[in-house]
C-alpha cells in the first residue's frame, strides 16, 4: 500500500514540473522567460518592466533591462526546472523554476531586483525585507512598484 501511495505521490509531483530538455531559453523579463514553447511567469514575484525607469542621485536607470540582465546571467547556460502552480490570464504557466535547488524567484527578490507580489504570495516577504533593509538593487533607488507602473500605462 505504501509503494502505491508513494507513486500517487511522486507522480503528481513530477507532473507538475517542467524539465527544459532543449536549450532553446528566453528570458522576456526579470520575471518571465520562454523555454521552448512554454511562457513561464514567476510565481509570488513581480520585477520591473523592461522599459521601466527607475532613478538615483537624480540619473535615469533602466531597472527594467538590469532585471532581466541580472536573470539571464544568473540562468546562463543552464536549463531551469520550474514547478507549475497555475497558468494566467495571458495562458503562461505561473511556477516556480529553478536551477539547482535554487529558486529564481527568491534569487530574483533576494538581490532587490524583484518585489514580492503579496496579493498572490506572501513566500517572498523576507527576502523583500532583506534587499529593501540592505538597499539591493531597486531598493536602492527611486523606483514605481512594477505593477502600479503598469496600472499607469493602463491609464494614459
Amino acid at each position: 500500500m505504501k509503494k502505491i501511495i508513494y507513486f500517487f505521490i511522486l507522480t503528481f509531483f513530477l507532473s507538475n514540473i517542467s524539465f527544459a530538455r532543449e536549450k532553446n531559453i528566453q528570458v522576456i523579463d526579470g520575471d518571465t522567460i520562454h523555454i521552448g514553447k512554454h511562457k513561464y511567469r514567476f510565481f509570488g514575484i513581480d520585477a520591473p518592466e523592461t522599459k521601466q525607469v527607475c532613478q538615483k542621485d537624480n540619473i535615469k536607470i533602466q531597472c527594467g533591462v538590469i532585471a532581466k540582465n541580472i536573470l539571464k546571467n544568473k540562468i546562463a547556460n543552464k536549463i531551469p526546472a520550474c514547478v507549475v502552480k497555475d497558468k494566467d490570464r495571458y495562458q503562461r504557466l505561473v511556477a516556480e523554476c529553478f536551477i539547482g535547488k535554487e529558486s529564481l524567484s527568491k534569487f530574483m527578490v533576494r538581490e532587490g531586483y524583484a518585489v514580492a507580489y503579496v496579493q498572490y504570495s506572501k513566500d517572498f516577504i523576507e527576502d523583500e525585507k532583506y534587499a529593501k533593509e540592505n538597499k539591493l538593487g531597486i531598493w536602492a533607488m527611486t523606483f514605481q512598484i512594477p505593477s502600479e507602473y503598469r496600472k499607469s500605462l493602463r491609464n494614459k
